[in-house]
């Protein structure tokens, strides 16, 4: 098999104008459906009420929320206790390094 056919026998593009397409439409060897305007391909549905959309908005809400996998109270104990220890770590450690920083000023600049 040459270099010039793919695995079906037909014969490769050798350029990317080729494979586009542009030069057999160029050429004339492919005009058909040419002239003629794009047909419309427009496929959204007509306006809904807005009662219809909330509701099925709503709809939608609770499927979502059927789906979701809701922890027991253990791991909500656990994931609460988990936030509170971080959240009091970082108090911590921003309070620390305003108090290191605000005594560094103080001696920079003085009282």
């Amino acid at each position: 098999m040459s270099e010039e056919q793919d695995r079906s026998g037909r014969e490769r593009p050798s350029t990317a104008a080729d494979r586009r397409g542009r030069r057999a439409a160029a050429s004339g060897a492919s005009t058909a459906g040419k002239g003629r305007a794009t047909p419309v391909r427009d496929n959204r549905p007509t306006k809904v009420s807005v009662t219809n959309r909330l509701a099925r908005f709503l709809r939608e809400v609770v499927a979502e929320l059927r789906k979701v996998i809701w922890p027991t109270r253990k791991e909500m104990v656990t994931y609460t206790i988990v936030v509170l220890v971080f959240v009091s770590f970082m108090v911590a450690l921003v309070a620390g390094f305003d108090f290191v920083f605000g005594q560094a000023v103080g001696a920079v600049f003085g009282p």
